[in-house]
């Protein structure tokens, strides 16, 4: 489970850092595709910001319950 979770909170971050990069680049790019891209982009940031901190909480939590 240790390593499931670890996983999981790993997989969150690389979607932020996935997602934030291709949020400069909506800037960066600017026109219609900023304006179409960026919020969403943003708010999706948002989200997998609050899923990677909720799995990172769970894991520390894990990791201090269950260890030997």
């Amino acid at each position: 489970m240790n390593t499931f979770l670890t996983n999981l909170a790993l997989i969150a971050m690389l979607g932020v850092l996935v997602v934030l990069g291709l949020g400069i680049f909506s800037l960066a790019k600017g026109g219609t595709f900023r304006e179409r891209w960026s919020n969403k982009l943003m708010r999706l940031r948002v989200l997998l910001q609050a899923v990677a901190i909720v799995l990172l909480c769970v894991l520390l939590w894990w990791r201090t319950t269950h260890s030997g």
